[in-house]
Protein backbone atom coordinates (compact mmCIF):
# COMPACT_ATOMS: atom_id res chain seq x y z
CA UNK A 1 0.00 0.00 0.00
CA UNK A 2 2.67 2.22 0.98
CA UNK A 3 4.70 1.48 -2.42
CA UNK A 4 1.48 2.06 -4.51
CA UNK A 5 1.23 6.09 -2.76
CA UNK A 6 4.92 6.46 -3.25
CA UNK A 7 4.32 5.51 -7.12
CA UNK A 8 1.28 7.71 -7.17
CA UNK A 9 3.39 10.66 -5.42
CA UNK A 10 6.42 10.38 -7.86
CA UNK A 11 4.35 10.18 -10.70
CA UNK A 12 2.50 13.67 -9.63
CA UNK A 13 5.39 15.28 -8.90
CA UNK A 14 7.14 13.70 -12.82
CA UNK A 15 3.92 15.41 -13.64
CA UNK A 16 4.16 18.68 -12.02
CA UNK A 17 7.59 18.92 -12.59
CA UNK A 18 6.80 18.69 -17.00
CA UNK A 19 4.18 20.99 -16.95
CA UNK A 20 6.74 23.72 -15.60
CA UNK A 21 9.19 22.81 -17.93
CA UNK A 22 6.39 22.73 -20.19
CA UNK A 23 5.25 26.13 -19.54
CA UNK A 24 9.04 27.35 -19.61
CA UNK A 25 9.43 26.36 -23.15
CA UNK A 26 5.98 28.07 -24.27
CA UNK A 27 7.22 31.64 -22.90
CA UNK A 28 10.59 30.86 -25.23
CA UNK A 29 8.85 29.48 -28.34
CA UNK A 30 5.00 30.89 -29.95
CA UNK A 31 3.78 28.78 -31.94
CA UNK A 32 -0.68 29.48 -33.51
CA UNK A 33 -1.30 26.45 -36.17
CA UNK A 34 -4.27 26.55 -38.39
CA UNK A 35 -5.56 23.38 -38.59
CA UNK A 36 -8.96 24.21 -40.76
CA UNK A 37 -8.99 22.59 -44.10
CA UNK A 38 -9.62 25.76 -45.69
CA UNK A 39 -6.52 27.75 -44.20
CA UNK A 40 -8.42 30.69 -43.64
CA UNK A 41 -7.26 31.86 -39.91
CA UNK A 42 -3.81 32.51 -42.19
CA UNK A 43 -3.44 36.03 -42.89
CA UNK A 44 -2.19 36.59 -46.33
CA UNK A 45 1.40 38.61 -47.02
CA UNK A 46 -0.65 41.21 -48.16
CA UNK A 47 -2.71 41.70 -45.02
CA UNK A 48 0.12 41.09 -42.98
CA UNK A 49 2.40 43.99 -44.25
CA UNK A 50 -0.61 46.40 -43.95
CA UNK A 51 -1.06 45.00 -40.59
CA UNK A 52 2.82 45.97 -39.50
CA UNK A 53 2.39 49.53 -40.58
CA UNK A 54 0.19 50.09 -37.41
CA UNK A 55 3.16 51.34 -35.20
CA UNK A 56 0.25 52.73 -32.88
CA UNK A 57 -2.76 51.23 -30.95
CA UNK A 58 -5.41 50.44 -33.97
CA UNK A 59 -8.82 49.78 -31.84
CA UNK A 60 -11.74 48.24 -33.33
CA UNK A 61 -14.96 47.94 -32.36
CA UNK A 62 -17.61 45.00 -33.59
CA UNK A 63 -21.17 45.84 -33.33
CA UNK A 64 -21.98 41.88 -33.72
CA UNK A 65 -23.06 41.70 -29.65
CA UNK A 66 -26.91 41.23 -28.28
CA UNK A 67 -29.89 39.31 -29.80
CA UNK A 68 -29.24 38.63 -32.99
CA UNK A 69 -30.25 35.23 -35.50
CA UNK A 70 -28.27 31.83 -34.44
CA UNK A 71 -26.65 31.51 -37.80
CA UNK A 72 -24.94 35.40 -37.41
CA UNK A 73 -23.01 33.56 -34.41
CA UNK A 74 -20.96 32.08 -37.23
CA UNK A 75 -20.28 35.43 -38.55
CA UNK A 76 -19.39 36.99 -34.94
CA UNK A 77 -17.39 33.52 -34.01
CA UNK A 78 -15.47 33.94 -37.29
CA UNK A 79 -14.77 37.64 -37.09
CA UNK A 80 -13.38 37.22 -33.54
CA UNK A 81 -11.53 34.39 -34.81
CA UNK A 82 -9.92 36.71 -37.08
CA UNK A 83 -8.98 39.41 -35.08
CA UNK A 84 -7.44 37.34 -33.12
CA UNK A 85 -4.65 36.49 -35.49
CA UNK A 86 -4.78 40.19 -36.42
CA UNK A 87 -3.71 41.18 -32.81
CA UNK A 88 -1.62 38.02 -32.41
CA UNK A 89 0.10 39.55 -35.93
CA UNK A 90 0.64 42.74 -34.20
CA UNK A 91 0.03 43.86 -30.61
CA UNK A 92 -1.23 47.05 -31.32
CA UNK A 93 -4.62 46.07 -32.78
CA UNK A 94 -7.30 46.29 -29.70
CA UNK A 95 -10.23 44.98 -30.74
CA UNK A 96 -14.00 44.51 -28.20
CA UNK A 97 -17.32 43.78 -29.37
CA UNK A 98 -20.08 45.99 -28.58
CA UNK A 99 -23.80 46.00 -28.24
CA UNK A 100 -25.55 48.93 -30.58
CA UNK A 101 -28.86 48.25 -28.73
CA UNK A 102 -26.99 49.04 -25.50
CA UNK A 103 -28.55 52.36 -24.20
CA UNK A 104 -25.10 53.69 -22.36
CA UNK A 105 -23.53 52.91 -25.21
CA UNK A 106 -23.57 56.37 -26.14
CA UNK A 107 -20.34 56.45 -28.55
CA UNK A 108 -21.39 53.88 -30.75
CA UNK A 109 -24.44 55.33 -31.30
CA UNK A 110 -22.92 58.81 -32.41
CA UNK A 111 -20.50 56.95 -34.41
CA UNK A 112 -23.30 54.91 -36.25
CA UNK A 113 -25.15 58.28 -36.95
CA UNK A 114 -21.71 60.07 -38.30
CA UNK A 115 -20.86 57.55 -40.61
CA UNK A 116 -24.56 56.97 -41.54
CA UNK A 117 -24.31 53.27 -41.34
CA UNK A 118 -27.77 51.69 -42.07
CA UNK A 119 -29.05 48.79 -40.57
CA UNK A 120 -29.94 45.23 -42.00
CA UNK A 121 -32.82 43.34 -41.77
CA UNK A 122 -32.56 39.84 -41.57
CA UNK A 123 -35.54 37.15 -42.06
CA UNK A 124 -34.34 34.06 -39.92
CA UNK A 125 -36.39 30.90 -39.61
CA UNK A 126 -36.10 29.27 -36.00
CA UNK A 127 -38.23 26.21 -34.53
CA UNK A 128 -40.60 26.65 -37.65
CA UNK A 129 -41.36 29.51 -37.46
CA UNK A 130 -39.94 33.34 -38.82
CA UNK A 131 -38.77 36.01 -37.63
CA UNK A 132 -37.08 39.45 -38.28
CA UNK A 133 -34.23 40.87 -36.66
CA UNK A 134 -32.35 44.17 -36.97
CA UNK A 135 -28.29 44.27 -36.45
CA UNK A 136 -25.90 46.55 -37.11
CA UNK A 137 -23.26 43.92 -39.26
CA UNK A 138 -20.26 46.90 -38.90
CA UNK A 139 -16.86 47.14 -37.30
CA UNK A 140 -15.85 50.39 -36.43
CA UNK A 141 -11.49 51.30 -36.62
CA UNK A 142 -9.94 53.93 -35.40
CA UNK A 143 -6.41 54.95 -35.48
CA UNK A 144 -4.34 58.23 -34.73
CA UNK A 145 -7.38 60.33 -34.72
CA UNK A 146 -8.80 59.00 -38.02
CA UNK A 147 -11.89 56.28 -38.00
CA UNK A 148 -12.97 54.02 -40.75
CA UNK A 149 -16.47 52.06 -41.05
CA UNK A 150 -16.20 48.03 -42.16
CA UNK A 151 -18.97 46.35 -43.26
CA UNK A 152 -18.86 42.63 -42.54
CA UNK A 153 -22.15 41.88 -44.18
CA UNK A 154 -22.09 41.74 -47.73
CA UNK A 155 -24.90 42.27 -49.65
CA UNK A 156 -26.14 39.14 -52.20
CA UNK A 157 -28.89 39.42 -54.95
CA UNK A 158 -31.38 37.28 -53.99
CA UNK A 159 -29.26 35.12 -51.57
CA UNK A 160 -30.75 33.24 -48.52
CA UNK A 161 -29.22 34.50 -44.94
CA UNK A 162 -27.19 31.56 -44.56
CA UNK A 163 -25.60 32.35 -48.24
CA UNK A 164 -25.38 35.70 -46.97
CA UNK A 165 -23.15 34.57 -44.51
CA UNK A 166 -20.92 32.18 -46.26
CA UNK A 167 -19.95 35.16 -48.45
CA UNK A 168 -19.33 37.48 -45.68
CA UNK A 169 -17.17 35.53 -43.73
CA UNK A 170 -15.60 34.66 -46.77
CA UNK A 171 -15.39 38.56 -47.65
CA UNK A 172 -13.90 39.24 -43.99
CA UNK A 173 -9.70 39.08 -44.02
CA UNK A 174 -10.72 41.36 -47.25
CA UNK A 175 -12.96 43.81 -45.39
CA UNK A 176 -10.75 44.10 -42.70
CA UNK A 177 -7.56 44.56 -44.47
CA UNK A 178 -9.53 46.84 -46.57
CA UNK A 179 -10.70 49.05 -43.73
CA UNK A 180 -6.95 48.98 -41.70
CA UNK A 181 -5.02 49.98 -45.26
CA UNK A 182 -7.37 53.15 -45.43
CA UNK A 183 -6.19 54.18 -41.88
CA UNK A 184 -2.35 52.85 -41.90
CA UNK A 185 -1.26 53.58 -45.72
CA UNK A 186 0.12 56.58 -47.32
CA UNK A 187 -1.41 57.27 -50.29
CA UNK A 188 0.92 57.48 -53.27
CA UNK A 189 -0.54 56.40 -56.52
CA UNK A 190 -2.07 59.36 -58.66
CA UNK A 191 -5.42 58.84 -61.17
CA UNK A 192 -6.47 61.69 -63.75
CA UNK A 193 -10.10 61.82 -64.64
CA UNK A 194 -10.41 62.52 -68.17
CA UNK A 195 -12.40 65.40 -69.04
CA UNK A 196 -13.38 67.90 -72.60
CA UNK A 197 -15.16 65.31 -74.41
CA UNK A 198 -18.37 65.31 -73.26
CA UNK A 199 -17.28 62.30 -70.11
CA UNK A 200 -19.98 62.20 -67.12
CA UNK A 201 -21.18 64.75 -64.95
CA UNK A 202 -19.30 64.51 -61.66
CA UNK A 203 -22.28 64.48 -59.76
CA UNK A 204 -22.67 60.78 -61.45
CA UNK A 205 -19.45 59.70 -60.95
CA UNK A 206 -19.12 60.96 -57.10
CA UNK A 207 -19.31 57.86 -55.41
CA UNK A 208 -17.00 55.82 -56.95
CA UNK A 209 -14.13 59.08 -56.95
CA UNK A 210 -15.16 59.71 -53.32
CA UNK A 211 -14.41 55.78 -52.76
CA UNK A 212 -11.15 56.06 -54.67
CA UNK A 213 -10.00 58.91 -52.73
CA UNK A 214 -9.86 57.01 -49.62
CA UNK A 215 -6.67 55.19 -51.72
CA UNK A 216 -5.25 57.07 -54.38
CA UNK A 217 -5.19 60.67 -55.22
CA UNK A 218 -7.41 61.55 -58.07
CA UNK A 219 -7.60 65.36 -59.65
CA UNK A 220 -9.40 66.00 -62.86
CA UNK A 221 -7.64 66.37 -66.18
CA UNK A 222 -9.29 68.34 -69.01
CA UNK A 223 -8.20 67.54 -72.73
CA UNK A 224 -8.61 70.94 -73.43
CA UNK A 225 -5.20 72.59 -73.86
CA UNK A 226 -4.45 69.55 -76.31
CA UNK A 227 -5.32 71.59 -78.91
CA UNK A 228 -2.68 74.50 -77.74
CA UNK A 229 -0.09 72.99 -75.80
CA UNK A 230 -0.39 69.61 -76.75
CA UNK A 231 3.78 68.35 -75.73
CA UNK A 232 3.08 70.34 -72.08
CA UNK A 233 -0.26 68.53 -71.80
CA UNK A 234 1.37 65.00 -72.58
CA UNK A 235 4.06 65.87 -70.25
CA UNK A 236 1.61 66.63 -67.43
CA UNK A 237 -0.34 63.56 -68.00
CA UNK A 238 2.54 60.96 -67.99
CA UNK A 239 2.69 62.06 -64.04
CA UNK A 240 -0.23 60.44 -63.52
CA UNK A 241 -0.11 56.36 -63.33
CA UNK A 242 -3.77 55.52 -64.21
CA UNK A 243 -6.45 57.78 -66.20
CA UNK A 244 -10.16 57.24 -66.30
CA UNK A 245 -12.39 57.57 -69.42
CA UNK A 246 -16.04 57.38 -68.09
CA UNK A 247 -18.66 57.52 -71.26
CA UNK A 248 -17.33 60.40 -73.19
CA UNK A 249 -19.58 61.69 -75.77
CA UNK A 250 -17.64 63.75 -78.37
CA UNK A 251 -15.42 62.42 -80.81
CA UNK A 252 -11.40 62.75 -79.66
CA UNK A 253 -9.07 64.99 -82.18
CA UNK A 254 -5.97 63.24 -83.76
CA UNK A 255 -3.98 65.52 -81.25
CA UNK A 256 -5.90 64.04 -77.70
CA UNK A 257 -5.79 60.10 -79.78
CA UNK A 258 -1.68 60.73 -80.42
CA UNK A 259 -1.75 62.29 -76.82
CA UNK A 260 -3.48 59.44 -74.91
CA UNK A 261 -1.36 56.74 -77.53
CA UNK A 262 2.00 58.13 -76.13
CA UNK A 263 0.76 58.10 -72.61
CA UNK A 264 0.22 54.08 -72.94
CA UNK A 265 3.32 53.59 -74.97
CA UNK A 266 5.45 55.22 -71.79
CA UNK A 267 3.83 52.51 -69.15
CA UNK A 268 0.41 54.62 -68.24
CA UNK A 269 -2.25 52.37 -67.49
CA UNK A 270 -5.96 53.16 -68.54
CA UNK A 271 -9.81 52.17 -67.71
CA UNK A 272 -12.03 52.77 -70.85
CA UNK A 273 -15.37 52.94 -70.33
CA UNK A 274 -17.18 53.82 -73.61
CA UNK A 275 -20.97 53.69 -75.00
CA UNK A 276 -20.86 53.13 -79.15
CA UNK A 277 -24.38 53.71 -79.34
CA UNK A 278 -26.16 56.55 -78.28
CA UNK A 279 -30.02 57.33 -77.38
CA UNK A 280 -32.68 59.50 -78.45
CA UNK A 281 -36.03 60.00 -76.92
CA UNK A 282 -38.82 61.10 -79.07
CA UNK A 283 -40.81 64.01 -76.83
CA UNK A 284 -44.11 63.30 -78.52
CA UNK A 285 -44.27 59.46 -78.47
CA UNK A 286 -41.91 58.56 -75.77
CA UNK A 287 -40.36 56.15 -77.87
CA UNK A 288 -36.44 56.03 -77.65
CA UNK A 289 -33.98 55.39 -81.16
CA UNK A 290 -30.50 53.83 -80.24
CA UNK A 291 -28.20 54.87 -83.11
CA UNK A 292 -24.15 54.46 -83.69
CA UNK A 293 -21.89 56.95 -82.51
CA UNK A 294 -18.94 57.56 -83.67
CA UNK A 295 -15.61 58.75 -81.05
CA UNK A 296 -13.01 58.62 -83.86
CA UNK A 297 -11.61 55.55 -81.67
CA UNK A 298 -11.91 52.33 -83.88
CA UNK A 299 -8.61 52.74 -85.48
CA UNK A 300 -7.48 53.33 -82.05
CA UNK A 301 -8.67 50.20 -80.43
CA UNK A 302 -7.98 48.28 -83.23
CA UNK A 303 -4.27 48.35 -83.15
CA UNK A 304 -4.34 47.68 -79.42
CA UNK A 305 -6.22 44.37 -80.31
CA UNK A 306 -10.16 44.63 -79.75
CA UNK A 307 -13.61 46.14 -81.50
CA UNK A 308 -16.59 47.73 -79.66
CA UNK A 309 -19.15 46.92 -82.34
CA UNK A 310 -21.89 49.84 -82.46
CA UNK A 311 -24.89 47.57 -81.58
CA UNK A 312 -27.01 46.45 -78.87
CA UNK A 313 -27.04 43.19 -76.32
CA UNK A 314 -30.59 41.81 -75.47
CA UNK A 315 -30.06 39.29 -72.20
CA UNK A 316 -32.33 37.10 -70.66
CA UNK A 317 -30.50 37.24 -67.22
CA UNK A 318 -31.06 41.01 -66.51
CA UNK A 319 -32.33 43.32 -64.14
CA UNK A 320 -35.59 44.22 -64.15
CA UNK A 321 -37.09 48.27 -65.18
CA UNK A 322 -40.17 49.08 -62.83
CA UNK A 323 -42.51 51.26 -64.72
CA UNK A 324 -45.76 52.91 -63.08
CA UNK A 325 -49.04 51.49 -64.17
CA UNK A 326 -52.68 52.96 -63.76
CA UNK A 327 -52.96 56.75 -63.18
CA UNK A 328 -52.74 59.12 -60.74
CA UNK A 329 -53.26 58.10 -57.09
CA UNK A 330 -53.88 54.87 -58.42
CA UNK A 331 -50.92 54.23 -60.01
CA UNK A 332 -48.70 51.35 -58.59
CA UNK A 333 -45.12 50.48 -59.96
CA UNK A 334 -44.39 46.95 -61.12
CA UNK A 335 -41.20 45.42 -62.16
CA UNK A 336 -40.88 44.28 -65.53
CA UNK A 337 -38.11 41.93 -67.43
CA UNK A 338 -35.70 44.89 -69.06
CA UNK A 339 -33.32 42.43 -71.41
CA UNK A 340 -31.02 45.95 -72.24
CA UNK A 341 -29.95 45.46 -68.51
CA UNK A 342 -27.51 42.37 -68.76
CA UNK A 343 -26.19 41.36 -65.48
CA UNK A 344 -23.01 39.84 -66.03
CA UNK A 345 -21.21 37.30 -63.79
CA UNK A 346 -18.25 35.38 -64.46
CA UNK A 347 -16.73 32.28 -63.71
CA UNK A 348 -13.64 33.62 -64.25
CA UNK A 349 -10.97 33.13 -61.50
CA UNK A 350 -9.29 36.06 -62.38
CA UNK A 351 -8.91 38.53 -59.18
CA UNK A 352 -10.71 41.28 -60.21
CA UNK A 353 -13.62 39.54 -60.63
CA UNK A 354 -13.71 36.55 -58.20
CA UNK A 355 -16.17 36.35 -55.54
CA UNK A 356 -18.14 39.49 -56.62
CA UNK A 357 -21.65 40.10 -57.09
CA UNK A 358 -23.37 40.79 -60.76
CA UNK A 359 -22.26 43.93 -62.73
CA UNK A 360 -25.71 45.94 -64.03
CA UNK A 361 -24.85 47.06 -67.89
CA UNK A 362 -27.46 49.14 -69.74
CA UNK A 363 -27.20 48.87 -73.21
CA UNK A 364 -24.10 47.71 -73.66
CA UNK A 365 -22.05 46.66 -76.66
CA UNK A 366 -20.53 43.44 -77.80
CA UNK A 367 -16.67 43.49 -77.91
CA UNK A 368 -14.48 41.50 -80.56
CA UNK A 369 -10.93 40.04 -79.45
CA UNK A 370 -8.24 40.46 -82.35
CA UNK A 371 -5.52 38.52 -82.61
CA UNK A 372 -2.31 40.27 -81.79
CA UNK A 373 0.28 39.59 -79.48
CA UNK A 374 -1.12 41.34 -76.51
CA UNK A 375 -2.45 39.44 -73.90
CA UNK A 376 -6.59 39.05 -73.46
CA UNK A 377 -8.67 37.87 -70.20
CA UNK A 378 -12.53 38.34 -70.82
CA UNK A 379 -13.34 39.72 -67.60
CA UNK A 380 -17.30 39.96 -68.21
CA UNK A 381 -19.51 38.78 -70.31
CA UNK A 382 -23.38 38.15 -71.33
CA UNK A 383 -25.00 34.83 -70.08
CA UNK A 384 -24.87 32.15 -72.86
CA UNK A 385 -29.07 33.07 -73.56
CA UNK A 386 -28.17 36.24 -75.16
CA UNK A 387 -28.97 38.21 -78.56
CA UNK A 388 -27.16 40.93 -80.98
CA UNK A 389 -29.65 43.74 -82.61
CA UNK A 390 -28.08 46.18 -85.00
CA UNK A 391 -28.43 50.24 -84.64
CA UNK A 392 -30.44 52.08 -85.64
CA UNK A 393 -32.67 50.13 -83.41
CA UNK A 394 -36.27 51.61 -82.11
CA UNK A 395 -37.07 50.94 -78.25
CA UNK A 396 -40.62 51.13 -77.65
CA UNK A 397 -41.96 49.93 -74.14
CA UNK A 398 -45.32 48.73 -76.23
CA UNK A 399 -43.48 45.94 -77.84
CA UNK A 400 -40.47 45.34 -75.66
CA UNK A 401 -42.07 44.38 -72.40
CA UNK A 402 -44.99 41.97 -73.76
CA UNK A 403 -42.16 40.23 -75.90
CA UNK A 404 -39.56 39.91 -72.99
CA UNK A 405 -42.85 38.58 -70.43
CA UNK A 406 -43.06 35.82 -73.75
CA UNK A 407 -39.51 34.69 -73.46
CA UNK A 408 -39.66 34.91 -69.72
CA UNK A 409 -42.80 32.78 -69.43
CA UNK A 410 -42.14 30.56 -72.36
CA UNK A 411 -38.63 30.75 -72.86
CA UNK A 412 -36.48 32.12 -75.07
CA UNK A 413 -36.51 30.95 -79.00
CA UNK A 414 -32.50 29.16 -79.39
CA UNK A 415 -32.66 30.85 -83.03
CA UNK A 416 -33.07 34.32 -81.87
CA UNK A 417 -30.68 34.31 -78.62
CA UNK A 418 -27.85 32.27 -80.15
CA UNK A 419 -25.21 34.73 -79.80
CA UNK A 420 -23.68 32.78 -76.39
CA UNK A 421 -21.58 34.73 -74.44
CA UNK A 422 -20.78 37.96 -75.79
CA UNK A 423 -17.56 40.29 -74.05
CA UNK A 424 -18.50 43.48 -72.32
CA UNK A 425 -15.20 43.83 -70.23
CA UNK A 426 -11.68 43.43 -71.30
CA UNK A 427 -8.30 43.24 -69.73
CA UNK A 428 -4.95 43.46 -72.01
CA UNK A 429 -1.77 43.26 -70.97
CA UNK A 430 1.72 43.37 -72.94
CA UNK A 431 3.70 46.13 -75.02
CA UNK A 432 1.38 47.65 -77.42
CA UNK A 433 2.40 49.35 -80.70
CA UNK A 434 1.61 52.46 -81.24
CA UNK A 435 -1.60 53.58 -83.29
CA UNK A 436 0.66 55.96 -84.65
CA UNK A 437 3.85 53.86 -86.03
CA UNK A 438 4.19 54.55 -89.61
CA UNK A 439 1.75 56.86 -90.19
CA UNK A 440 2.02 60.90 -89.70
CA UNK A 441 1.75 62.30 -86.55
CA UNK A 442 -0.04 65.01 -85.56
CA UNK A 443 2.45 66.80 -84.05
CA UNK A 444 6.15 66.11 -83.28
CA UNK A 445 6.79 64.98 -79.80
CA UNK A 446 10.56 64.44 -79.33
CA UNK A 447 10.06 61.41 -76.47
CA UNK A 448 7.80 59.57 -78.84
CA UNK A 449 7.43 55.47 -78.85
CA UNK A 450 6.38 53.55 -81.33
CA UNK A 451 6.62 49.97 -79.27
CA UNK A 452 5.40 50.42 -76.16
CA UNK A 453 6.78 49.67 -72.48
CA UNK A 454 5.13 46.90 -70.36
CA UNK A 455 1.36 48.47 -69.35
CA UNK A 456 -2.49 47.11 -68.94
CA UNK A 457 -5.88 48.58 -70.08
CA UNK A 458 -9.27 47.59 -69.23
CA UNK A 459 -11.96 48.26 -71.83
CA UNK A 460 -15.81 48.16 -70.92
CA UNK A 461 -18.53 48.72 -73.24
CA UNK A 462 -20.88 50.61 -71.32
CA UNK A 463 -20.08 54.21 -69.93
CA UNK A 464 -22.41 53.39 -67.26
CA UNK A 465 -21.26 50.51 -65.14
CA UNK A 466 -19.39 53.97 -63.29
CA UNK A 467 -22.48 55.86 -63.09
CA UNK A 468 -24.41 56.18 -59.87
CA UNK A 469 -27.59 57.20 -59.47
CA UNK A 470 -29.16 60.26 -57.72
CA UNK A 471 -31.68 60.82 -54.99
CA UNK A 472 -32.80 64.18 -55.61
CA UNK A 473 -29.39 66.03 -55.55
CA UNK A 474 -28.20 63.73 -53.68
CA UNK A 475 -25.80 60.37 -55.37
CA UNK A 476 -26.15 57.51 -54.16
CA UNK A 477 -23.79 54.50 -53.44
CA UNK A 478 -22.47 52.90 -56.83
CA UNK A 479 -24.44 49.87 -57.78
CA UNK A 480 -27.41 50.97 -55.70
CA UNK A 481 -30.96 50.66 -57.97
CA UNK A 482 -33.27 52.50 -56.04
CA UNK A 483 -36.53 51.40 -58.18
CA UNK A 484 -35.73 47.73 -56.99
CA UNK A 485 -33.72 48.32 -53.50
CA UNK A 486 -31.29 45.99 -55.63
CA UNK A 487 -27.50 46.52 -54.77
CA UNK A 488 -25.17 45.44 -58.09
CA UNK A 489 -21.02 44.66 -58.07
CA UNK A 490 -20.22 47.54 -59.91
CA UNK A 491 -18.31 49.08 -57.41
CA UNK A 492 -16.25 46.32 -56.64
CA UNK A 493 -15.33 45.57 -60.01
CA UNK A 494 -14.25 48.90 -60.98
CA UNK A 495 -12.50 49.10 -57.49
CA UNK A 496 -10.59 45.97 -58.33
CA UNK A 497 -9.68 46.95 -61.59
CA UNK A 498 -8.41 50.29 -60.55
CA UNK A 499 -6.33 48.46 -57.52
CA UNK A 500 -5.19 45.76 -60.43
CA UNK A 501 -4.79 48.17 -63.23
CA UNK A 502 -2.13 49.81 -60.53
CA UNK A 503 -0.51 46.81 -59.28
CA UNK A 504 -1.72 47.34 -55.98
CA UNK A 505 -3.10 43.64 -56.04
CA UNK A 506 -2.71 42.27 -52.92
CA UNK A 507 -6.10 43.15 -51.34
CA UNK A 508 -7.98 41.93 -54.56
CA UNK A 509 -6.07 38.28 -54.24
CA UNK A 510 -7.46 37.77 -50.60
CA UNK A 511 -10.64 37.19 -52.33
CA UNK A 512 -9.86 34.32 -54.58
CA UNK A 513 -9.86 32.19 -51.12
CA UNK A 514 -12.25 29.97 -50.55
CA UNK A 515 -13.65 28.91 -47.19
CA UNK A 516 -16.93 26.53 -46.75
CA UNK A 517 -18.65 27.14 -43.46
CA UNK A 518 -20.93 24.15 -42.90
CA UNK A 519 -24.37 25.17 -41.99
CA UNK A 520 -27.49 23.22 -40.13
CA UNK A 521 -29.89 22.04 -42.09
CA UNK A 522 -33.23 24.03 -41.66
CA UNK A 523 -35.37 21.09 -42.67
CA UNK A 524 -33.43 18.43 -40.65
CA UNK A 525 -32.77 20.47 -37.88
CA UNK A 526 -37.24 20.57 -37.24
CA UNK A 527 -37.71 16.96 -37.65
CA UNK A 528 -35.02 15.65 -35.85
CA UNK A 529 -35.38 18.16 -32.92
CA UNK A 530 -36.29 16.20 -30.44
CA UNK A 531 -34.14 13.04 -31.10
CA UNK A 532 -31.01 15.08 -31.00
CA UNK A 533 -32.38 16.96 -27.65
CA UNK A 534 -32.62 13.76 -26.04
CA UNK A 535 -29.46 12.56 -26.87
CA UNK A 536 -27.63 15.86 -25.58
CA UNK A 537 -29.31 14.85 -22.44
CA UNK A 538 -28.98 11.34 -22.01
CA UNK A 539 -25.82 10.48 -23.80
CA UNK A 540 -23.41 12.49 -20.92
CA UNK A 541 -25.52 11.07 -18.05
CA UNK A 542 -24.97 7.59 -19.77
CA UNK A 543 -20.85 8.55 -20.07
CA UNK A 544 -20.66 9.37 -16.59
CA UNK A 545 -22.38 6.59 -15.59
CA UNK A 546 -20.09 3.74 -17.29
CA UNK A 547 -17.09 5.99 -16.31
CA UNK A 548 -18.29 5.47 -12.52
CA UNK A 549 -18.91 1.67 -13.16
CA UNK A 550 -15.66 1.29 -14.68
CA UNK A 551 -13.84 3.39 -11.75
CA UNK A 552 -15.07 1.41 -9.34
CA UNK A 553 -14.62 -2.00 -10.67
CA UNK A 554 -11.28 -0.83 -11.39
CA UNK A 555 -10.85 0.08 -7.45
CA UNK A 556 -12.17 -2.40 -5.82
CA UNK A 557 -9.86 -5.05 -8.07
CA UNK A 558 -7.32 -3.28 -7.62
CA UNK A 559 -7.89 -3.33 -3.00
CA UNK A 560 -8.45 -6.87 -3.58
CA UNK A 561 -4.61 -7.63 -5.54
CA UNK A 562 -3.13 -5.50 -2.77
Amino acid sequence: MKTSNRNIYRNLLFLFGFLIVLYGLSSWFYVRLDLTSDQRYTLSAATKNIISQADSPVVIDVLLKGSFPPEFRKLQDETRQLLEEFAAENSNIKYSFIDPSDDDATEIHQSIEDFGLMPAQVSVMEGGKQSVEIIFPYALAHYEGKSVSIPLLKNQLGSTSEERVQSSIQNLQYAFADGLKKLVTEKSKKIAVIKGNGELDDRFIFDFFSTLREYYFTAPFTFDSVATKPIETLRQLKTFDLIVIAKPTESFTEEQKYVLDQYLMHGGKALWLIDMIQLHTDSQTGKMFAFSMDLNLNDFFFRYGLRINPNLLKDVYSAPIVLATGEDRESQYERYPWFFSPLSSSQNNHPIVANIEAVKFDYASAIDTLENSIQKTILLSSSPISKIVGVPYEIDLDVEIPEFLQVVNEGPNPNQFNAGEVPLAVLMEGSFTSVYKNRVKPFKDPDELEEGKNTKIIVISDGDVIKNQLQGKKPLELGFDRMTNSFYGNKEFLLNSVNYLLDDTGLINIRSKQINIPFLDPIATIENRNKYQLLNLVAPLLFLAAFGLTFNFLRKKRNKVN
